[in-house]
């Protein structure tokens, strides 16, 4: 157990680190709305600044409940990978590249279509389309209150924005 934890504790004192510096306004990792808390990253090949690196993220897919993590790289903003279920079946899944949660591919969502567009409304996205849930995360379209049009990928559970990138 502590040979789990430690990973973890070591990357999120490095992430508290980096999230005390000032980033760039271009480079936010988090956005406070009335209802949520958003925790974003920008969808580059790399993770972004106070990311939690690979082995917390393993530690976090271990977390989870599953095993034998193999695959994993940083793919359209997220962790993705392919790792062993408690009942020996293999599973695709991503993982938060801040927060480590974790999203299976064939997960169920909580939120509709409709809601998770109410939900990006709310935290202040205009025009949002082209709403899609695959790979266990909403996608969507849509503008920034400055104007800029940004690819969106949307927690299932709870409508936040997990990564963006621009469009």
């Amino acid at each position: 157990m502590i040979k789990h934890v430690l990973p973890l504790l070591i990357g999120l004192s490095l992430g508290s680190a980096a999230f005390a510096q000032d980033l760039p306004a271009a480079a936010q990792s988090t956005t406070t709305t009335t209802q949520t808390t958003t925790t974003t990253s920008t969808r580059t090949s790399q993770p972004p600044t106070g990311a939690l690196n690979e082995e917390a993220i393993k530690t976090a897919i271990a977390d989870a409940g599953y095993k034998e993590v193999k695959g994993l790289e940083f793919k359209d903003g997220v962790w993705r990978s392919k790792a062993r279920g408690g009942n020996k079946q293999w599973v695709e899944l991503a993982a938060g590249p801040v927060s480590g949660k974790v999203y299976v591919n064939d997960a169920p969502s909580r939120l509709n279509k409709d809601e998770v567009t109410a939900k990006l409304a709310a935290a202040g996205y205009q025009n949002v389309h082209d709403v899609e849930y695959e790979h266990g995360l909403w996608s969507a379209d849509a503008r920034t209150t400055n104007g800029s049009d940004v690819d969106l990928l949307v927690d299932p559970d709870d409508g936040s924005v997990v990564a963006k990138s621009r469009d």
